[in-house]
């Protein structure tokens, strides 16, 4: 059992900047302890080593050494420009440290005594030489090449992690991923405190990066790979997603620009922080509701991110200009803001990834996603990213409008993704065919925590939007369009005949009274 009146000791920990990796590992990597970043060719390890140096100089006050074996301190600095590092700036403040140790392959040979003495000379010389609190060592395999005796191999890896601790610098060392092992020689992930290995994995002919951290001493952390970004704007991990469900709810709502659909949920639109799917068959209008929703988050001042999978945002603003909406007022104003691409861009996780790093970025109140549809794939990892991104949507607290695509044969089925289950507000378009016309129709399937209305209702897509039509009863029962605005005309006709012979009747009861008057005058 645990002893109540033991306080626990936390871990010293040293945050990366890295966005989302510092959650996985709850604060950071051990600090005053060594790291191995392991992984296969391209994976980025070089780019996670320069990105803790450079965000620990400019955000944390620490400054780094870098020790690269294999590439020269210029083609580092020329790589990691891209993500807009200025090393060579960083090098002239003394906030880092380049250095480069060249060793051949042949310069090793396995005869007399090997240590690594002369490493740790000019390793002390770089952390004194600017008061280094991180060092990086790129890549561990090339300063064992040509060694295969494994007693000189683990003896020196651990004189060298031991040496580590000893300066009390926080050590990230880099190694190539072994056959069958994390790394090459198979010892390093023994006599590390901390193991994170990194993948490049192709699948289906589309490439994600993924995280996992294998062992981490003293301290909790999370155990799933995770998928990592790397791009202009650097490296973002997509952090643990809630597991409590403990989301935050609000009894607040937002209206959904469309007045008579707020009528119809009961609230006066949809809650805050809910998620909002619309669905339909092609040509309903799903953009136009979703657009319809944007414009209005924007009117009342606040952020709206619009996530495109199929259409160019140019080609959307165009599209709702022609019935009523103007996007691009909102766009110039900033409070809106577009991000388009194809959903075989990147993998599910890299989708996330960059949609997390995108919502964290511009800090929007409200989403479009439009449409989910787009993604397709074995049904399992369909759900599982959708299920993740609605939990990072609640997380933040953000109201999210899905769009996607249905036939006319799942129409209100849940389709093959599974999603209805996991939204609040189900907004469901269809068509409504009678006397050998289609009209549009409309209804609420679901609405948590709501009230709502269980009628379907007529609408039209005019100049001005998306017009709701009152419900139109008959002994026939609902009619829709042309029906109805034949009975609404008949209905009319009649009333106008019975107003009009209304009239006549007054006529006649006025002259009769006159003329009862005219008649008492005279028998006076």
């Amino acid at each position: 059992m645990n002893d109540p009146q033991f306080r626990r000791a936390q871990l010293r920990k040293a945050a990366t900047g890295i966005d989302g990796l510092d959650a996985i590992m709850e604060g950071g990597l051990p600090a005053g302890r060594p790291t191995l970043l392991c992984g296969a060719a391209g994976c980025g390890k070089t780019l996670f080593g320069v990105t803790f140096l450079a965000e620990g100089s400019l955000r944390f006050g620490e400054p780094g050494v870098l020790i690269s074996f294999e590439e020269r301190p210029q083609d580092i600095s020329e790589n990691v420009a891209s993500l807009g590092y200025d090393l060579p700036r960083l090098v002239v403040e003394k906030k880092l440290f380049i250095d480069q140790v060249q060793i051949e392959r042949g310069e090793n040979e396995e005869s007399g005594s090997f240590d690594l003495e002369g490493l740790f000379v000019r390793l002390g010389y770089a952390i004194d030489a600017v008061g280094a609190k991180r060092v990086v060592l790129d890549t561990i395999e090339n300063l064992f090449a040509g060694l295969s005796d494994a007693a000189i191999v683990r003896s020196e890896l651990r004189r060298l992690f031991t040496w580590l601790k000893e300066r009390d610098v926080t050590a990230i060392i880099t190694g190539e991923r072994g056959e069958g092992q994390l790394t090459r020689h198979g010892l390093e992930e023994y006599v590390s405190d901390c193991v994170v290995l990194l993948d490049n994995r192709v699948q289906n002919q589309i490439t994600t990066r993924l995280l996992r951290v294998v062992k981490y001493r003293g301290s909790t952390h999370g155990t799933n790979e995770y998928p990592f970004l790397i791009d202009e704007k650097g490296i973002s991990v997509l952090p643990i997603t809630s597991a409590h469900l403990r989301h935050h709810t609000s009894s607040e709502t937002v209206p959904t620009g469309i007045l008579g659909l707020d009528d119809m949920l009961g609230a006066g639109g949809y809650h805050k922080g809910s998620s909002v799917l619309i669905s339909g068959a092609s040509g309903s209008g799903k953009t136009i509701f979703a657009s319809h929703f944007a414009a209005t988050t924007c009117a009342r001042g606040e952020r709206c991110l619009y996530f495109a999978f199929e259409e160019s945002p140019g080609q959307i603003v165009r599209n709702v200009r022609s019935v009523g909406i103007d996007l691009q007022k909102h766009l110039d104003s900033g409070l809106l803001r577009f991000e388009a691409a194809r959903p075989t861009l990147y993998g599910f996780e890299m989708h996330l990834a960059r949609m997390n790093r995108d919502l964290d970025e511009f800090k929007p109140t409200t989403t479009i996603i439009d449409p989910i549809s787009a993604f397709r794939g074995v049904e399992a990892e369909v759900h599982s990213v959708l299920l993740r991104m609605v939990d990072i949507l609640k997380t933040k607290g953000i109201t999210a409008v899905m769009t996607r695509l249905t036939s006319e044969q799942e129409h209100v089925a849940g389709g093959d993704q599974g999603i209805p289950s996991l939204i609040d507000t189900w907004v469901s378009l269809g068509a409504l065919e009678a006397d050998g016309e289609r009209n549009r129709g409309l209804y609420v399937l679901k609405s948590r925590g709501m009230s709502h209305s269980n009628q379907i209702r007529e609408y039209q897509i005019t100049k001005n939007g998306i017009e709701l039509l009152d419900v139109y009863r008959s002994l026939q029962g609902v009619l829709v369009g042309s029906a109805r605005r034949q009975a609404q005309a008949a209905e009319q006709r009649k009333a106008s005949g019975a107003m009009n012979g209304k009239r006549v009747t007054n006529r006649k009861l006025a002259s009769g009274a006159r003329q009862r008057i005219k008649d008492q005058g005279k028998s006076r």
